[in-house]
């Protein structure tokens, strides 16, 4: 989370642009920008205001944003709501989609239905998410009126309402998702179904299905967990280009109006939360461990 920190801090302050000059306007004096970056403590040294922002950073304070004139963290709360649903529902559309197709994929290993899958795998991790975007605001939303194209629903919508907004653009990044889980998935079953114990069950008269869910399944769902866990990190901080097609108020069309206003603290705020989940996550998933594989408990 430090080295993050300071990366991010660094980064901004080469990318060319001033926000006060942004602020201000083309047509703002020299003077008028000159007395906003000091209201604003841009003028200050450069290591002054990083040791300044790790204090900040320390005490839990990730600044106040320079355009929206609140603080950052109340700033990404309020565009939270959006962004997590987003990555839930693309998840879910991913995990029931790479589960059995990778599972399927495995024991056809092969056949055609094999090919088949592992073709749709490529396809779905090779398609451009705005170009799929475009395609299904099209056809479900411009023709058959199925979906909104755009938005998060008009102010006091129901819940329900808000969901439909995110059915499009979750489809766009669960396809796209699915295809590292369906690859996983497969490579992680063809491990399992060679090994003794998959010979001995079925020697022993089980039935295939036991056999592939009970045995196969259950001994190659930790590489599978991995991957599902490194996904929903991604996810939560890679939707940024399906919620600027979808126009989405989440978490990263905030990170986007940022960067083209140069607000700092914006930018830092919500890459360093993006980390912390990332970290979160990465932890949940080795307590997913201990329940999943009873071996690493001993």
């Amino acid at each position: 989370m430090f080295v993050v920190a300071s990366l991010v801090f660094i980064i901004v302050r080469l990318v060319p642009g001033d926000p006060a000059a942004v602020m201000l306007g083309p047509d703002a004096r020299p003077a008028d920008i000159a007395a906003l970056r000091g209201k604003l403590g841009l003028d200050a040294p450069i290591l002054r205001q990083y040791v300044i922002y790790l204090a900040q950073v320390a005490t839990g304070d990730l600044g106040q944003s320079i355009f929206l004139g609140r603080p950052v963290l109340q700033a990404i709360a309020e565009r939270a709501e959006p962004t997590i649903c987003l990555t839930l529902m693309a998840i879910a559309i991913a995990v029931l989609i790479g589960l059995p197709a990778g599972v399927v994929s495995a024991v056809t290993r092969g056949s055609l239905l094999d090919q088949a899958v592992l073709t749709f795998a490529m396809l779905a991790a090779s398609l451009p998410s705005f170009w799929l975007a475009l395609i299904l605001i099209r056809r479900f939303a411009v023709e058959l009126h199925w979906f909104p194209a755009s938005g998060y629903g008009p102010p006091g919508a129901s819940f329900l309402t808000r969901m439909g907004c995110l059915v499009l653009p979750a489809i766009v990044l669960g396809v796209s998702s699915s295809a590292l889980v369906t690859r996983f998935t497969r490579a992680s079953m063809l491990d399992v179904l060679g090994e003794d114990f998959i010979r001995t069950a079925r020697a022993k008269g089980l039935a295939e299905h036991i056999v592939l869910l009970k045995h196969a399944f259950a001994n190659a769902a930790i590489p599978v967990l991995t991957v599902v866990g490194m996904t929903l990190a991604l996810l939560l901080g890679g939707a940024v280009v399906t919620e600027t097609v979808f126009g989405l108020p989440g978490v990263g069309s905030l990170v986007v109006s940022a960067v083209l206003r140069r607000d700092y603290p914006v930018i830092q705020g919500a890459l360093l939360v993006v980390a912390g989940v990332y970290v979160l996550v990465n932890l949940a998933i080795d307590l997913v461990y201990l329940m999943a594989d009873p071996r690493l408990r001993r």
